[in-house]
């Protein structure tokens, strides 16, 4: 009987308690609510006093990110662009919506100003998309100079298409990274794009057994940078200079040159200029249309676009 007693004064205290600090409870959000209430009209005051709410630009930079994060995924699923050409119209869809979250991006009333200081360019960028037909190597000084030396894009197009067949078909050349690595105190821009040659080298249903080994490296363009800073709309010239072999680790070179194949400099520029068919230095020019600092976007002489990020693994 006296544990019972004792179990039901506890039941009684721990109710009253309850009921007290609920009692407290309402009071308090009573008395809150009666100050918010009264304190309306100043809070109003206050903000309409004090200086831009800083939310506001949060706002855009989101949108920008989410613009960022859609094209990231659309680059993905597009292998950078290049299924667009591979699969006929299959992607047509989805370029013209690539197109336009460029465009978006571009044109963001929060996107930052292009600075005119090259040294905003200075360090790596990847490659993830162009919007360019037939090769993601074109964003190579070397092939946007053949770009301005045919002066006409329909021509232009032709040429690289018959490039693209000649050297990306059959599954013996494969083009993996494509970067490029500015240094503004030198002035040059280093262009560089890994390949592999009989990566796909088998016999299906038969076996799974290579025909030839796979070989690779990496094609490194080294260019002037010619101006001085960034123009106006973006544009920042250049003169190819020379193009060299550059190690891939993990990667073997080709058996016939070995590792001598990386000593070799093919002196582009002086070569260019004795063409019959050049009229004069191997010049090419870009337009740098969006940049911030992990996002970069640019324009060639037609229009065609250029993505580039920071990369996360350098």
């Amino acid at each position: 009987r006296l544990g019972m007693m004792a179990r039901a004064l506890l039941v009684a205290a721990a109710a009253g308690l309850l009921a007290g600090r609920t009692a407290a409870f309402g009071t308090t959000m009573r008395g809150q609510r009666l100050r918010l209430s009264m304190s309306t009209e100043s809070a109003e005051e206050a903000v309409a006093a004090a200086p831009a709410y800083p939310g506001a630009s949060f706002g855009k930079e989101l949108e920008i990110m989410r613009l960022k994060a859609r094209i990231s995924q659309i680059a993905a699923s597009m292998d950078r662009g290049t299924v667009r050409y591979k699969y006929a119209d299959a992607y047509t869809e989805k370029a013209a919506a690539m197109r336009q979250e460029l465009e978006a991006l571009i044109a963001h009333p929060g996107a930052p100003a292009v600075p005119t200081d090259l040294s905003a360019l200075d360090g790596e960028w990847e490659l993830i998309y162009t919007s360019v037909k037939h090769g993601i190597f074109r964003s190579s000084p070397f092939f946007l100079a053949i770009e301005e030396a045919y002066d006409n894009e329909e021509l232009s197009n032709l040429f690289f298409k018959l490039h693209e067949l000649q050297t990306c078909s059959w599954g013996v050349s494969t083009v993996g990274r494509v970067a490029q690595v500015w240094d503004s105190e030198a002035k040059m821009m280093y262009s560089e794009f890994d390949t592999s040659l009989f990566g796909l080298t088998t016999i299906p249903i038969v076996g799974f057994f290579k025909l030839l080994p796979t070989f690779g490296g990496c094609v490194r363009t080294e260019s002037k940078v010619t101006s001085t800073e960034i123009g106006p709309d973006g544009r920042v010239e250049m003169e190819v200079d020379l193009t060299r072999a550059k190690e891939v680790p993990g990667l073997p070179p080709l058996p016939i040159l070995g590792d001598r194949v990386y000593d070799i400099e093919v002196p582009v520029g002086d070569i260019w200029e004795k063409l019959p068919w050049n009229k004069g230095p191997a010049k090419c020019a870009v337009n740098i249309v969006y940049l911030d600092d992990d996002f970069r976007i640019a324009a060639d002489k037609y229009g065609e676009l250029f993505v580039y990020t920071r990369p996360v693994v350098p």
